[in-house]
């Protein structure tokens, strides 16, 4: 069996705003309530000084807040769709 790659993990690398772009609002959704999770446990293992690579708590921030920005623009963009059509 080939050795596991660190970089394949999903938790160990920051995902990409044209990833996120591609999902549809569902999948939106879940992967924010995952990565809120994740970072929560991020967090813990933090406070019990147990955390390899502090680095993962601030990648994980980065990640809510990225498909946080894509949510806002979504919404906005549909906003802006129902007041055209006015």
């Amino acid at each position: 069996m080939p050795p596991v790659d660190v970089d394949d993990k999903n938790e160990d690398r920051t995902m990409k705003p044209a990833e996120l772009r591609a999902m549809s609002d569902e999948q939106l959704n879940l992967t924010l309530k995952e990565t809120i999770k994740h970072l929560f446990q991020l967090r813990c293992q933090s406070a019990a000084d147990r955390l390899e690579t502090p680095s993962e708590i601030q990648k994980a921030r980065k990640d809510v807040a990225r498909i946080k920005t894509i949510q806002t623009e979504r919404q906005k963009k549909v906003a802006a769709g129902q007041q055209g059509a006015k």
